[in-house]
């Protein structure tokens, strides 16, 4: 029977799964332990495993990362979260030279089986430093397999497939969907790595989006269905790897697509997914692929500044509009 719960409270879950079905998982970060997370993911958690299992490290980030990828060598699946998706731009030696390429540099005699778990994106009041959406920097990144939940339920799921998988993972959530209540099957089976999901059908146009795009993408097509425009919603879940097929198969249906992320445009994933529709969906393609994103601009601090850069369903309503004009 599935649980309604929030999207913080479905992480949670998640590790409590993680820490409580497999001996070799440890779970360490700054300030995960005692405080119980900086967000509450990890509330409870401490008191019930013990400070073998969960840990507080130094503010450091590289070396906590190396303490993850040795471990991972040395037979545990370690789970290292980073308090701020750009605090990672501090360790990206330890994130793309050395884990991403564990596998490969050793000939297939060592897998680095490690989550790096990280929130990102804006919020009210956050800064420019807090604020980053950084997918495409780890998407680009041969090696690494890249989550970005959606929903409560996809992020209990998708957390554990990460914990389970034999290379490293990355999950990045959108802090703004911590509050955000679903139903959590939390006796569902744990799910292979990768696919994406049509999460409302639709046949006029394809909007493609990831983690908070998603419910934003779902309230314009309603707004658009009001209109009589069906817009079809797909929620892309993994970067890598990445399931083009289903978007290929959407546009196929749909003849239009619209592309939408809260990273900024030149050089988001969006790009990626633009491109391969016009090398892969062109003879499908009635209208130029559009894309929403939030200009290249850094995230001020400011709410009624934020409201200025943050992509919403306005601007998905608008590019769909204008692939139908």
């Amino acid at each position: 029977m599935p649980e309604s719960l929030r999207y913080i409270q479905a992480v949670n879950h998640a590790l409590a799964w993680a820490l409580d079905s497999r001996d070799d998982t440890v779970y360490f970060g700054e300030d995960v332990a005692l405080p119980g997370g900086p967000f509450g993911a990890t509330k409870g958690l401490h008191k019930r495993f013990g400070d073998r299992r969960i840990f507080d490290t130094p503010i450091s980030e590289t070396g906590f990362l190396g303490m993850a990828l040795g471990s991972a060598m040395t037979g545990l699946r370690p789970i290292a979260e980073i308090m701020y998706a750009d605090f990672a731009f501090v360790a990206m030696d330890q994130i793309v030279n050395q884990i991403a390429n564990t596998r490969y540099s050793s000939g297939g005699r060592w897998t680095a089986p490690l989550v790096i778990r990280m929130q990102q994106g804006y919020s009210p009041g956050a800064c420019a430093q807090h604020s980053q959406s950084i997918e495409a920097y780890l998407a680009h990144t041969p090696g690494l397999r890249v989550a970005l939940p959606a929903t409560a339920d996809d992020a209990y799921q998708m957390l554990r497939t990460a914990v389970t998988s034999d290379d490293p993972v990355v999950v990045a959530e959108a802090r703004m969907l911590y509050p955000t209540r679903g139903e959590v099957r939390l006796d569902a089976p744990v799910e292979p790595v990768g696919g994406a999901r049509v999460v409302r059908p639709g046949t006029d146009a394809t909007v493609v989006a990831w983690s908070r795009l998603v419910p934003v993408a779902v309230e314009a097509a309603n707004q658009l269905a009001a209109e009589g425009i069906e817009v079809e919603v797909v929620d892309l879940r993994w970067l890598n790897p990445l399931d083009f097929d289903t978007v290929a198969a959407s546009v196929g249906r749909t003849g239009r697509l619209v592309v939408a992320h809260e990273a900024n445009l030149t050089g988001g994933f969006g790009a990626e997914i633009a491109a391969r529709a016009a090398d892969e969906c062109f003879a499908d393609l009635r209208a130029p692929v559009r894309r929403v994103a939030a200009p290249d601009v850094p995230m001020p601090a400011a709410p009624s500044l934020q409201a200025a850069v943050v992509p919403e369903a306005a601007a998905v309503v608008d590019a769909v509009r204008r692939t139908l004009a």
